[in-house]
């Protein structure tokens, strides 16, 4: 169960993978050109948002895009190896097929890789231990890590998330099961 705390998520920056429909699981793919921009401008997004901790997943896609971010605001990037995109293995590097809403349901996992429960349980642990540190907290990861996070969140999980477009994520009001989940807004000026 997550820590009742909000907290922003951003989905690292668009890769040359995710352009080509490919599926990057732990494969190491930088950003392209169109991925620095865009968290060049998730950077702006959040520059009012008073985030006081960042902490990001290894992968050189997703660590980037945090230390794009984290630049302006003059923090720190910490990385935790449970945010690393999940091991989708034998399908790595392949175009996304029928095979996700099997993988999602528990009916499939990919040879050699991790199945959907697997990075529900880690996904939950890391961004549990990085609400831990100083309010406001940014987790900057990835998008399969994220639709297991929706499920957590009480939401559809096979949902894409666009790249670098920060999330506010707010406990349910109500102390129900569905989180707040909201795109941030570029703020004028």
């Amino acid at each position: 169960m997550l820590t009742r705390t909000p907290f922003w998520f951003l989905r690292h920056g668009e890769t040359d993978w995710n352009a080509q429909g490919l599926s990057q699981g732990r494969t190491d793919i930088p950003l392209n050109k169109v991925g620095v921009m865009q968290a060049e401008r998730a950077a702006l997004t959040l520059r009012t948002a008073r985030i006081a901790t960042i902490v990001a997943s290894p992968l050189v896609r997703a660590r980037r895009t945090a230390e794009i971010v984290a630049k302006p605001l003059g923090l720190p990037v910490a990385l935790d190896h449970d945010l690393a995109e999940v091991n989708f293995g034998e399908q790595e590097g392949q175009p996304m097929g029928d095979w996700y809403d099997d993988w999602i349901a528990g009916t499939y996992t990919p040879a050699d890789a991790e199945s959907f429960q697997e990075l529900l349980d880690r996904a939950v642990r890391a961004v549990n231990r990085a609400l831990d540190q100083p309010a406001p907290v940014l987790v900057v990861a990835h998008g399969a890590l994220f639709r297991a996070l929706r499920l957590a969140l009480g939401h559809e999980p096979n949902v894409r998330t666009p790249n670098a477009l920060p999330l506010h994520i707010t406990p349910p009001p109500d102390g129900g099961d569905v989180w707040g989940v909201s795109p941030a807004v570029l703020a004028e000026g």
